[in-house]
């Protein structure tokens, strides 16, 4: 095994409040599930890894004095199976002892919901109708590390957005059968329903603003950022306003998991976000990065909370 560089995060591994010392289960690699294709949270392209995801999980690693090993999957959703389900049987089955980026939804952690799942596709994963259903376990979350936003682009030379109503004398798009859609549809009893321009799910939004069609569009801020890092000479820009929609994001494992894997990979988040290598992290990797909202466990985005100003 190569040399591991020393930190100062390694002594972690031997503090007594810990209640464990560098065993030989834990000098075993790191192994981190990350979506393959989703910048900048992760992005594994070539068998290399970037994105936001894998420096926490390279902290995470650096801080129990174990190399990191990334496990790219890439899910679809089917009927026969969920995200919850195919991230617990990547756990299960020993593909990985963490998986970033996940909801932390009350009803996708805990007990499965079913026996068993096959695993999603992963670097060495047989063709789908020959991988085995695996027996699933119980999930839990670590702390949450960031929170997941609606932001507002805009062409540039608008006027500031800080509330939903600086919209009132704009072109606001709106795309059916999103959250952000229904969001301006319904804000304030209708109040950005005259000036909105509707558009279809099938429609290009980013073409509709830069054409002038719509001159903003409230979506998740991860969908800019990464149109964004597609497209660096864009004009479109992401106005102040952040709209929490109630879910953030964080590690998940498997609740038979050695405790203290949970507990450093928390030691490290509430250590990122205290000295500002978080912020500097996301920055880096062209993230607009938000801090987690409280619950840090919650049932889902909520309209009635998203309307409240």
């Amino acid at each position: 095994m190569a040399a591991r560089r020393f930190t100062r995060w390694q002594p972690l591994c031997l503090l007594p409040v810990l209640g464990f010392a560098c065993s030989s289960a834990l000098a075993a690699p790191l192994k981190v599930c990350v979506s393959e294709d989703s910048p900048p949270q992760s992005n594994v392209h070539k068998g290399k890894a970037t994105g936001f995801d894998i420096r926490l999980a390279q902290a995470v690693a650096d801080a129990s004095g174990r190399e990191l090993k990334i496990v790219p999957f890439e899910t679809e959703f089917e009927k026969e199976s969920t995200l919850s389900q195919e991230v617990n049987a990547l756990l299960s089955s020993g593909q990985c002892d963490l998986v970033s980026g996940f909801p932390l939804l009350k009803a996708d952690l805990g007990p499965a919901t079913r026996p068993s799942a096959r695993v999603p596709d992963h670097p060495g994963a047989k063709r789908k109708r020959d991988r085995p259903f695996i027996a699933l376990g119980e999930l839990v979350a670590s702390a949450p590390y960031q929170s997941s936003n609606l932001g507002v682009v805009q062409v540039p030379g608008q006027p500031p957005v800080n509330t939903l109503m600086d919209l009132q004398d704009r072109k606001p798009g709106a795309v059916t059968g999103t959250l952000a859609g229904t969001l301006i549809s319904i804000y304030r009893q209708g109040s950005l329903r005259k000036q909105m321009v509707t558009l279809s799910q099938r429609e290009n939004a980013w073409a509709a603003l830069e054409t002038g069609r719509v001159d903003s569009l409230l979506m998740p801020t991860a969908a800019y950022d990464a149109y964004k890092l597609q497209h660096a000479n864009t004009p479109l820009v992401l106005a102040a306003l952040r709209r929490p929609i109630g879910l953030n994001l964080g590690f998940v494992a498997l609740a038979s998991a050695p405790k203290e894997l949970l507990e450093v990979t928390n030691q490290v988040i509430a250590q990122a976000m205290t000295d500002g290598r978080m912020q500097q992290w996301a920055k880096q990797e062209g993230l607009s990065w938000s801090a987690p909202t409280q619950p840090a466990i919650s049932s889902g985005p909520s309209l009635q909370s998203l309307t409240t100003d």
